[in-house]
């Protein structure tokens, strides 16, 4: 259960304080909108731990009791609380319960980044794993039937695809793709749709092809005969992870994977931000 599900469920039971990140200078253990719920007896979500959590616990958790208290306030990272990031961190507190619990979802829902990974192999299962987690919305094309878990990963999207290209156009805009197919033949298919439509709409941000450094001459070969010229192919990524990790154990992959996709949210361009919000809030359109 994500930490959103489990503050909108525990305040069923019991009112809690928010403590949000509402702004920062320097260096800070998290960023503005990062958030932790108090409760009498227990606790959602992080602001960064250590001293300063601590004594938020301690401010929010006097809130609770009844206690007036400031709606902001300033804490310096610096020898005061054991700490010695440098920066400054202003937290927000605000007593909430059930009645909020939609004002909440719509304010405190992550930003997710659609993402489509074909291949329902080891790699895949892994990577859906890794995924799920994160600030993605994941959707999960494969075009055999009964490769997918049952259930599968919370907020992951399972569709069958046959042939497994034709996926490619009913993409969200902004899609970050992976293809890791069973079969190369299918692979190399769902490049050249790909391709395609960075042709003709050019909103995939990223497009990453499991396999060697031959496996993708071959298929540039191959994708030239298509009528693909090089500046199409450089928008493919292959191998793709974060170079330096050497490992071929699928968690391994997985987590290099995800780490390369993390390093592209950087830097996305404001559209494609706005176009993660909408998906926060809709997370699977139609």
């Amino acid at each position: 259960m994500t930490d959103l599900l489990l503050l909108l469920e525990s305040l069923k039971a019991a009112p809690a304080c928010l403590v949000t990140v509402e702004s920062t200078q320097g260096s800070a253990p998290r960023e503005v909108g990062a958030w932790m719920a108090v409760f009498a007896n227990s606790l959602v979500g992080t602001i960064g731990g250590g001293h300063i959590e601590h004594q938020a616990i301690a401010q929010a958790r006097l809130r609770l009791s009844g206690l007036a208290g400031a709606p902001r306030q300033r804490y310096a990272l610096g020898p005061a609380l054991g700490q010695c990031c440098g920066g400054v961190m202003h937290l927000g507190f605000e007593l909430v319960g059930a009645q909020h619990a939609q004002s909440l979802q719509q304010r405190l829902a992550p930003a997710l980044y659609p993402v489509a990974l074909f291949g329902g192999g080891h790699v895949g299962h892994a990577l859906a794993r890794v995924l799920a987690p994160l600030p993605f919305a994941l959707t999960w094309i494969d075009s055999r039937d009964g490769v997918f878990p049952d259930p599968a990963p919370e907020g992951v999207r399972c569709e069958h695809s046959e042939p497994v290209q034709l996926a490619v156009p009913r993409l969200a805009p902004g899609s970050r793709v992976l293809i890791m197919s069973f079969s190369h033949a299918e692979d190399l298919d769902v490049v050249a749709a790909c391709l395609r439509r960075q042709r003709e709409q050019g909103d995939l941000p990223f497009i990453g092809l499991i396999g060697s450094k031959t496996k993708w001459a071959t298929f540039a070969n191959r994708l030239q005969g298509r009528g693909f010229m090089p500046h199409d192919l450089a928008q493919v990524t292959c191998p793709i992870g974060v170079p330096g990790i050497h490992g071929k154990a699928p968690e391994v992959i997985a987590v290099a994977v995800a780490a390369q996709l993390l390093q592209t949210l950087y830097a996305a361009p404001a559209l494609e931000k706005l176009q993660a919000s909408v998906t926060a809030m809709h997370p699977h359109p139609g």
